[in-house]
């Protein structure tokens, strides 16, 4: 059982380290990434962004001092990289490095300019949504530029698993950069819904807090089994089985 998730625009500011640190995993197409956004202007790269004026100043200057040489090791560990909503739920700042080496094999976050990163991996100060429209020598858009190599490695990844089945908890953004027809195991999509208005509504802010504490729970407690899952009643949200199907799970409260 593997699990995949969603970046989060915001970066954490503190450091924390990780006990065995690696590289990229797609070091050459994040470097060839990187060479297009470092040429584009300010103007070019706030239409491409859509963002303020700050934020395309933030943004210029972390892709003008990026470090393509990974060979010297910049960036902090991915897992403690991010700080979004996701990763409040996730809390891995508090997990014991047997959490950590059980996540590394099991643990994958999309990213727009790395493709996947593990917990364990180097990440610089970046900007880059998967839905961005950038388009480059070799390809339209994101989608197009990681689709085969995202799906080829996550079977790889599959292939070493005890159960071959997919825990999707990325946004639809991230995970459709999976080509999920061509994915070696059953994938299992998890919602969360809570009652607003006379019927379930998708609440931001709290369902992806819940997707970081499915992780957790799924890390933390070594599932294994997707019978295993429907156990998890975290931040009031239970197992829904009206809702829910053989392909997805739906949590409400």
């Amino acid at each position: 059982m593997i699990i995949i998730l969603s970046p989060s625009k915001t970066l954490r500011q503190e450091k924390i380290a990780h006990p065995h640190p690696t590289d990229p995993i797609f070091e050459e197409k994040t470097k060839f990434l990187m060479n297009t956004l470092e040429k584009l202007t300010r103007p070019e790269l706030k239409k491409l962004m859509n963002i303020s004026e700050n934020l395309t100043d933030l943004n210029y200057h972390r892709f003008q001092s990026f470090e393509t040489d990974f060979s010297v090791h910049s960036g902090e560990p991915a897992i403690f990289t991010f700080k979004g909503d996701v990763f409040q739920g996730l809390k891995a700042e508090d997990w014991s490095k047997e959490d950590l080496k059980n996540a590394e094999a099991r643990l994958f976050i999309l990213s727009g300019l790395y493709g996947l990163l593990k917990p364990s991996t180097r990440v610089q100060p970046y900007r880059l949504e998967m839905g961005t429209a950038l388009k480059t020598k070799k390809a339209s858009n994101l989608y197009e530029f990681w689709g085969d190599d995202l799906t080829h490695h996550i079977n790889q990844e599959l292939a070493h698993q005890k159960n071959k089945v997919l825990i999707n908890l990325a946004s639809q953004e991230y995970s459709k950069a999976i080509r999920m027809k061509d994915v070696e195991a059953d994938i299992i999509d998890i919602t969360f819904r809570e009652w607003r208005n006379e019927k379930w509504t998708f609440i931001s802010f709290n369902a992806k807090k819940a997707r970081g504490a499915m992780a957790r729970y799924i890390i933390r407690e070594k599932i294994e089994n997707v019978n295993d899952l429907k156990g998890f009643d975290l931040d009031g949200y239970a197992f829904h089985e009206e809702l829910s199907s053989e392909r997805e799970l739906f949590f409400t409260k």
